[in-house]
């Protein structure tokens, strides 16, 4: 350690909207401080620098209120003393899409340029861990490093240590993600308040400096030492610059220095000797004791989650490829760059990780929720536009033999690998429309009349489909033109369900329900009362309610699969405690009412139910443990003898050509302080299992490192979860249910927590969150699929990916048009490649598709397009135009791709 010291002193403000304040609280508060800012670097130059906590929306946040003090605001940013960006929101990493966080830096990248230059800081202060591709994302964004708070323990300067994953010898690290992609990390190993509130009285600042100096050089590699002056929502220290020349005068040998971090990193850079440490991977605090890893935010309040992974497969998954598809293919349709980053930044303003966690007051959660609906309901009109513009431009006219009653529907198919499952369309039989001189008796009454029998479903060769139909009986139902005033109608509208087979990816197919009677050979999936099967696949259902599933593939038998699991929870909303001794609720010996709920030639669904109680909520003590502050881990209390009753109702369903079972769970929840697992026993021998992260499959141990002490071992999950053997896995896919455990019960069960239901947030103080409890209905919705050992080589992670992704339909008339019944616009071929996204870049109007190796071997992506275009080129996150890439005499390109490499292609038109 060299005896010339720098302590480079950097004031920021770490700003959470919101959290134990409703967010306007929070608001007013950021306004003040900001005003408080401005005035002061006015007023002193010696005040030289402020770090607006990495995130662009505080600029919005203020200016809100405040948009008379925009060029002042602007001046201080151009002149390099506040530094912004260069994300739109500090997310959580775990709990938000890899396409969210790359909108999320691309939205923070665009808003800041506004204002002056971007910062260039990976910034993840409060971050609750971190995922293992946050290096190669950081580097694709042209950022070299990253500070962050939380996911490694660092030893110290001069202490013994065995180089590991989640083990640093330093403050400075080297972090390197799955591809190989390296930044400069640093671990705030005092936290990002170590400078906070320095002293200028000469007495209070040596004891304050000696203690600060020495906890800093414990850990750092270099004299260059970081000190971070603020805190949560800590306004602006006005006398700082006061304080540091009274640093200054008792310690002559130390450089102080107010400091920022561009010049902070470049000092580090300059003086590094020592060797660091090369951490891998996540960061997820699994070197620690497991009480405060914050892990069961992924559980807290779980109905966000849901809400979260709808908005997002919406937009990312649904709305920008429909766009994009309609205004690549100039159907009239251009893509709405405006509307989706307004939804974009609503649905974002649900990411922060007090937020989107659900670990904050109940305030914060409704408004979040308000939010949720508000970005849907942009990416739902989005899709209406491009569907019915892309369904107009397709020539549907050889359905036209069949007569003027034909009504075609479209099936669009938006994830990226052709797809086969039951779709679901209401369509309008006849619509007649009042500008046409109808009354609305005679709407009414001619529309109740019309003759909907004798009628079959077909795809545009003429083959039948099997369908089922139902009437839904009159409808009243409006037009918004673009040109007109609205256009009220009557219809008779019905629901037609049926299996779409081989829709092509990121394409379409088209049916039709025409006047055409034809016998359906009578076929179903049940065998039996209890038993489904399929090609692929038989499931059993016991008399507890729980079902054996076999892969007919390799004939492996998964047993006891959805028993249900109840325990106590007197934690909070950041962390679960079960009590003490206690002994899990189950429906092991619990009967269930079984019964045949739908049997159809291409889906057969059983409904189990069952009857159940569980304790009420926990005992009197929980509420006297939480006055009395008492730490989780720590607490005595138990549950209540009173007892509740929580009728659970599963329906179980297989479809035709499936490759998983469908299992969709609802209840009344009317207890409190608890959590409900679903548990699927894998019965496989392994001591890993991979799990979907953010543009990542990583694996992970089964069981923790010696330095745990938290009997739970629950961990992040998005899409799935797989254990897996050689020759044989278990993939259990979610939608919105983002805690799980693979347990050590010699059976590796996963468990997947469908409810976690508390009464407080926790953390620094007492704040009651009744709504936490959760109390009323929820539905969960999973799938498990078995497969071969190889979920990425085998389909199964495809079958996942695909189930987060909801069908889009539409109605459409008898017309000509330049796009075929089946349609992709592009084709492409890629050895355990997942397909992530595929948009319009504004700046330039080129189309951008990305993928990622789900593996950590070699592959090739290869892409053929059927529309015109000019070039191929390789892009990053950031969308800039890189190198060209040569098509063949087909068209055809190809691209050699790395281990776990993130790929996005540039189309130039």
């Amino acid at each position: 350690m060299s005896t010339k010291r720098t302590a480079h002193i950097i004031s920021h403000t770490h700003w959470d909207r919101e959290w134990y304040l409703p967010y306007e609280k929070h608001h007013v508060r950021l306004v003040k401080l900001v005003d408080t800012l401005l005035d002061k670097m006015d007023q002193d130059p010696n005040y030289r620098s402020f770090f607006l906590d990495g995130q662009t929306i505080i600029l919005e946040d203020y200016l809100q209120v405040r948009p008379d003090q925009k060029d002042r605001l602007t001046k201080f940013i151009q002149d390099g003393r506040i530094l912004i960006g260069p994300w739109y929101i500090l997310q959580d990493a775990f709990l938000t899409s890899g396409e969210a966080n790359v909108r999320n830096m691309q939205i923070g990248h665009q808003d800041a340029k506004k204002y002056g230059d971007v910062s260039k800081i990976g910034y993840f202060p409060d971050t609750f861990g971190l995922v293992g591709q946050t290096p190669q994302l950081m580097q694709q964004s042209g950022i070299t490093n990253a500070l962050f708070g939380r996911g490694v323990k660092p030893t110290g300067f001069n202490n013994t240590v065995s180089d590991g994953d989640y083990e640093s010898s330093f403050s400075e690290l080297l972090w390197e993600g799955p591809d190989g992609s390296q930044v400069l990390g640093i671990l705030f190993a005092n936290w990002y308040s170590n400078g906070n509130e320095i002293p200028v009285d000469r007495e209070e600042a040596k004891s304050y400096w000696e203690r600060k100096l020495a906890d800093a050089e414990k850990y750092a590699s270099t004299g260059e030492l970081l000190f971070m002056n603020g805190c949560d929502h800590q306004p602006v220290q006005l006398d700082l610059p006061e304080a540091i020349q009274a640093a200054r005068e008792l310690y002559p040998d130390t450089n102080f220095v107010h400091s920022n971090f561009i010049d902070y990193l470049q000092a580090v850079q300059r003086s590094l000797k020592h060797e660091l440490s090369t951490v891998k991977g996540e960061l997820r605090s699994q070197r620690t004791d497991g009480w405060s890893t914050l892990v069961n935010t992924a559980s807290a309040r779980v109905y966000l989650k849901q809400m979260n992974q709808q908005g997002q497969a919406m937009l990312e998954k649904v709305a920008e490829p429909l766009a994009a598809f309609a205004h690549v293919l100039e159907v009239g349709e251009k893509y709405p760059h405006h509307l989706f980053t307004y939804a974009w930044k609503t649905l974002m303003q649900n990411h922060p990780h007090d937020s989107i966690c659900g670990c904050s007051v109940d305030e914060v959660h409704r408004e979040m929720v308000t939010r949720f609906e508000k970005s849907r309901h942009v990416a739902e009109a989005i899709v209406d536009d491009s569907k019915r513009a892309i369904a107009e431009a397709i020539d549907t006219s050889s359905f036209a033999q069949a007569g003027e009653s034909a009504l075609p529907v479209v099936v669009f198919n938006t994830t990226g690998w052709e797809r086969t499952g039951v779709v679901s369309i209401e369509l309008d039989a006849l619509r007649l429309y009042f500008r046409d001189g109808y009354t609305l008796e005679e709407a009414s009454s001619f529309a109740k009349a019309a003759d909907l029998t004798g009628r079959s479903l077909v795809d545009a060769l003429g083959n039948v489909v099997a369908c089922t139909f139902e009437d839904l009986g009159l409808q009243f139902g409006y037009d918004l033109p673009d040109d007109k005033f609205r256009q009220p109608y009557m219809c008779r509208r019905v629901k037609l369900t049926f299996e779409a087979e081989k829709v092509p990816a990121l394409g379409l197919k088209t049916y039709a329900w025409v006047k055409r009677e034809d016998e359906i050979v009578d076929s179903s999936l049940l065998v039996g009362d209890r038993e489904l099967e399929n090609e692929s696949l038989k499931i059993l259902i016991e008399d507890n309610g729980s079902f054996t599933l076999t892969d007919k593939k390799n004939g492996r038998s998964y047993r006891d699969l959805g028993v249900y699991e109840n325990t106590g929870d007197i934690g909070n909303e950041y962390m679960y405690k079960q009590p003490d001794g206690e002994t899990p609720l189950t429906t092991q010996g619990l009967a269930a009412q079984i019964r045949v709920l739908k049997d159809t030639p291409y889906q057969a669904s059983i409904e189990i139910v069952h009857d159940w109680e569980i304790p009420a909520s926990a005992g009197e003590l929980l509420e006297e443990e939480q006055r009395d502050l008492i730490y989780y881990p720590h607490r005595k209390a138990q549950r209540s003898a009173h007892m509740v009753p929580m009728q659970i109702r599963t329906i179980v369903s297989l479809s035709r050509g499936g490759k998983g079972v469908e299992i969709e769970s609802s209840f009344n929840n009317q207890a409190k302080d608890h959590r409900l697992r679903m548990l699927f026993p894998s019965d496989l021998n392994t001591q890993v299992h991979r799990v979907d992260s953010m543009f990542e499959i990583p694996q992970r141990d089964n069981t923790p490192t010696a330095e745990w002490e938290n009997p739970s071992n629950t961990q992040h999950q998005q899409a799935f979860i797989d254990v897996s053997e050689a020759e044989a896995g278990l993939v259990v896919a979610n939608l919105g249910l983002n805690e799980y455990e693979v347990l050590r019960d010699g059976r590796n069960t996963i468990a997947v927590t469908l409810l976690r239901a508390v009464g407080e947030l926790g953390d620094w103080g007492l704040f009651p969150t009744p709504e936490a409890q959760c109390l009323g209905e929820h539905t969960v919705r999973m799938t498990i699929i078995p497969d071969n050992g190889e979920g990425e080589q085998y389909g199964a992670y495809e079958q996942a990916y695909q189930f987060q992704i909801p069908w889009t339909l539409c109605q459409t008339g008898i017309h000509s048009g330049r796009i075929a019944t089946t349609y992709a616009p592009f084709r492409w071929e890629g050895d355990k490649m997942a397909f992530s996204s595929m948009k319009m870049n504004e700046g330039t109007g080129d189309l951008l598709l990305r993928w990622y190796n789900m593996s950590s071997q070699n592959t090739e992506l290869k892409l053929n397009s059927n529309i015109p275009l000019y070039t191929f080129y390789k892009s990053t996150i950031m969308e800039v135009h890189g190198p060209s890439i040569e098509a063949d005499a087909g068209g055809q390109m190809s691209l050699p791709t790395g281990p776990c490499e993130i790929v996005t292609i540039g189309i130039q038109r």
